[in-house]
């Protein structure tokens, strides 16, 4: 069974390969999704799979990579959409 989230990530989380990183974490964690920087400094973060790797890259989400420093965290669950892979969106 496949669930998904979306989460939002605050806090030095733009120009420091957080949405590479993250990318990077969700593929090894086997998840479809996506991040996608948003206009107020923040990190959407859309991801489907098994629902142990989205724990998994829940908890990933609150440090992210070394140059992020993550203040904020708040995930929801979503609905399933059409994604194939985990892909950087502009």
């Amino acid at each position: 069974m496949h669930e998904a989230m979306r989460c939002v990530v605050r806090g030095r989380v733009q120009g420091v390969a957080f949405r590479a990183a993250t990318c990077a974490r969700a593929e090894e964690l086997g998840l479809r999704g996506y991040a996608r920087n948003l206009s107020d400094g923040g990190v959407e973060v859309y991801a489907q799979g098994a629902a142990e790797a989205l724990v998994a890259l829940r908890r990933w989400l609150t440090e992210g990579p070394a140059l992020a420093r993550v203040d904020g965290l708040e995930c929801a669950e979503a609905q399933p959409e059409s994604v194939s892979g985990f892909s950087i969106r502009y």
